[in-house]
């Protein structure tokens, strides 16, 4: 009997001391939330458009210091990291996003007073993608106040450029990817997670030709290169693709058209874009292997050059049988733990594509975050910014 009760306290123990550091560091969020809603006002004040984050970084690493992370720095890109200490050499990497829409900035320089706090939201310019950077850093803070150690290092990245490229997020993958057992993109509260990538390519076709007056050049048998945009954009909305590889979510877009800016002069040049998608890396580049031909065609037939710029590309990719891994299910259970049943997707589109892409575990939490982002009434909804660091705080404990 002595044995068997001293066996029950081997296994009991631990799951006492877990419980303990869950509930303390659950309260200590309940408890600060103020000082996290005036820290988001201070972050989301500064301006950030994708590509100009080294302020912000700045402040959010001045944070990470505050609170008592390790080996705290801004890089190059520049990326915030800060690190708690586990007990072995792996690593899970938490994500948030540092950088800002160029409309977003813009709003900001036209605010009349900075973000401030109303009936559960903090409205203001800056403050709806920069609730995630607050919610990583009130999830670490709470892991500090726990006292729980963690069984691994616990890494909080604040990554720029994610709106130009995800350049900061394939910096921060290239540091850790080989320590790493998941990368989790911090996107919301956790009502949906992500475990797959939807690749994304983003191309700039841009079309040149001779300019000229109506009188000097409007005959059909004079290089035009509006005729050229629109003998490929009719050409390219035809490609079969999106309806033979539907059940793959490939789809294929045109979303802007731009030239010319006067009724009696032909354009020297001009452009449109090229949203091509699907679960599948292979079928995206099999589209852009038919758009180069439409294009060579084309300038053929119309003597105008066509030429296209990458604007930004997120690879697709899957892992198989990682639905049912225990980094995804324990997911799920923090979702239920917090009162919700989170729903699952297989086509995230974020940072995580990076990893995912890789063959490296990565999940994306979206969900509720604030609304409005891009206009002047911007704002981020305070629930859903300390359920998201519930969440971190939540997930980061669980993961063995």
């Amino acid at each position: 009997m002595k044995i068997t009760y001293f066996l029950m306290g081997l296994l009991i123990t631990p799951f006492l001391i877990f419980a303990q550091g869950a509930e303390k560091g659950l309260n200590y969020l309940d408890k600060n939330e103020k000082q996290y809603i005036q820290l988001l006002i201070d972050i989301g004040r500064i301006i950030s458009p994708s590509g100009q984050e080294q302020e912000r970084a700045e402040a959010v690493a001045s944070i990470m210091k505050d609170i008592g992370l390790k080996e705290v720095r801004v890089n190059e890109m520049p990326n915030a990291i800060g690190v708690i200490p586990g007990k072995s050499n792996k690593s899970i990497v938490f994500i948030s996003t540092l950088d800002d829409l160029a409309g977003v900035a813009e709003n900001q320089r036209k605010a009349a007073k900075p973000p401030f706090f109303q009936d559960g939201k903090i409205i203001g310019p800056g403050t709806n993608t920069s609730s995630t950077s607050v919610s990583i850093l009130a999830a670490a803070q709470a892991i500090l106040q726990s006292g729980h150690t963690p069984e691994h290092n616990l890494v909080f990245a604040a990554v720029a450029q994610e709106e130009t490229g995800l350049k900061g997020m394939k910096h921060l993958f290239e540091e850790y990817k080989d320590q790493a057992i998941i990368f989790v993109d911090v996107l919301g509260d956790g009502h949906r997670i992500s475990y797959g990538a939807l690749g994304i390519h983003w191309w700039k076709v841009i079309a040149t030709g001779p300019p000229g007056h109506t009188l000097r050049g409007g005959r059909p048998d004079m290089p035009n290169v509006n005729q050229a945009i629109g003998r490929a954009v009719d050409r390219i909305l035809q490609l079969s693709h999106p309806i033979q590889f539907d059940e793959r979510r490939t789809r294929i877009n045109v979303g802007m058209i731009s030239s010319g800016n006067v009724f009696n002069h032909k354009p020297e040049s001009g452009f449109f874009s090229l949203d091509i998608r699907s679960l599948e890396e292979e079928i995206i580049l099999d589209i852009e292997g038919e758009v180069k031909k439409i294009l060579s065609e084309v300038a053929i037939q119309t003597k105008v050059q066509l030429h296209m710029e990458p604007f930004q590309i997120m690879q697709a990719g899957q892992i198989e049988g990682f639905r049912e891994s225990s980094l995804v299910k324990t997911a799920a259970a923090v979702s239920q733990e917090l009162g919700y049943e989170a729903s699952f997707s297989n086509s995230g589109s974020s940072n995580m594509n990076v990893a995912i892409s890789q063959g490296v575990p990565a999940i994306g939490l979206g969900g509720n975050r604030g609304g409005q982002r891009g206009f002047p009434d911007e704002w981020a909804d305070v629930e859903a910014m300390m359920n998201t660091a519930k969440f971190v705080f939540l997930y980061a404990l669980k993961i063995q």
